[in-house]
Order: C-alpha cells, then structure tokens, then sequence
C-alpha cells in the first residue's frame, strides 16, 4: 500500500506537459516515471492542476456532482486527487475528504478552505480506511501509467465508497493519435465487471465539450456512475 501511495497520481488536466518534462536546452519531452514527485514540484513552484480545473470543464463537471449529490441525498464525499482544489470551490457538498500525494498543495487546500468545518484534506499516504457515501475519480484513471499503480487504485476507489462511485476519464484501449507520454487509455469498466461485481453501471453521461484536439476546450473524459448492489 505505501508502495502504491507514493506513486498515485492525482487529479490533473489533460494538459501536454503532464507526465513529462521539457529538456530547456532541446525542447524535447522525456516521460515523468515519478508522477507524485513531479506534482510536488509543479505546485512547489506555484503550478496549479491545469485547465481541466479550471473555466468550461470545471463548470460542465460542477453541475453534474453537484446535481448527483442533490438528488441522491448524498451525505459524504471522498476524492483521491484534490489538486489545488479550484474544482472544489464550485462544488455543493454537505462533507468532503480530499486525498492528494502533494504536501505543498494538501497545505494550500488547508489554508484555502480554512474555517470551513465540511473539508478536510490529507496526504494520500495517511489514508486509513476512510469510507463515503460517494467516492470520486476525476481525470485520474487515464493518467494512471503502470498497471500495478492501476490496479491498486481501482481497488481503493471503490472500497472507499458505500453507496455511489462516479468516474470522469475516457473508457478506450485505443492509444493511437494523442500527443504524449502521459495518457494511457484503459477500457476501467472491464476492469470493474471482473473485479467489483457488486457495483453496477447505472449511468453514462458524455462530455458536453469533446476533445478536439485542444485540452483547453474538450476532453476526451465523460462521467460514468457506479452504484452497489449490496
């Protein structure tokens, strides 16, 4: 677990320099293998979790949760991946917990939301268990590179969740035609009909802003909505 909690990616845009770092001398891009230190230093350095946080998708992503947790009554929330916590200022939920692997930005999300008794935030590395009515995967899962990282998160998100998981992230083995290193598209609903078969799919919904090749105006993540059956 602590293996996996060092290398768990957290929230982030579907921005080109994600995963990968810019030679300054050559202008070359080399793959990022420690996500974890590398969103350590972008906020170190005053970064933020990029335009998937930020403008259209940040409101497009807002009034889906938002809705969901009104009509379902939901009590409690659970995210791995806060990020800088932007996303978070628009959202309308009664408790929340954010997990992210950054000090620097867990510290950031701590003096931002100070004083507001209904977040709390911690490392990753010191979740112990916690549960939610809802748990929350938001432009993380095509961003998880290696399979036993994968693998690990998976299981975490949805044996965090009581109720409800909701997933934002595209859902293709097709890995041709996008820039970078840093996406590798997965087909997760196979994973969670082999491995969580007590959740069901009860909802697809597709991105009002397609990716069109601008991560500044689409995504190629649509939401997808998971219940228990037990």
């Amino acid at each position: 677990m602590k293996e996996f909690i060092k290398r768990i990616p957290v929230l982030g845009p579907i921005a080109q320099e994600l995963y990968r770092t810019v030679n300054r001398n050559t202008g070359t891009a080399t793959p990022v293998h420690d996500s974890a230190a590398y969103w350590e230093s972008r906020y170190a350095a005053g970064g933020n979790s990029g335009t998937g946080s930020y403008s259209l998708l940040a409101e497009f992503k807002a009034g889906i949760l938002n809705g969901f947790v009104k009509t379902q009554s939901i009590r409690s929330v659970i995210e791995f991946g806060c990020g800088d916590g932007n996303q978070l200022t628009l959202a309308e939920y009664p408790a929340y917990s954010g997990y992210d692997v950054s000090a620097t930005t867990i510290g950031n999300c701590r003096r931002r939301f100070a004083g507001d008794t209904t977040k709390r935030f911690a490392l990753v590395q010191d979740y112990a268990g916690e549960t939610a009515e809802l748990a929350l995967s938001l432009d993380v899962i095509y961003h998880l590179l290696e399979d036993d990282v994968y693998e690990r998160y998976m299981k975490t998100l949805f044996a965090a969740a009581s109720r409800y998981v909701i997933v934002y992230s595209s859902n293709t083995g097709d890995n041709k035609g996008y820039e970078g290193s840093h996406v590798r598209h997965r087909v997760f609903t196979g994973w969670i009909q082999d491995n969580a078969p007590n959740w069901n799919l009860i909802e697809h919904i597709p991105n009002k802003y397609p990716y069109r090749g601008d991560y500044h105006t689409g995504s190629f993540a649509d939401f997808y909505v998971f219940k228990a059956t037990a």
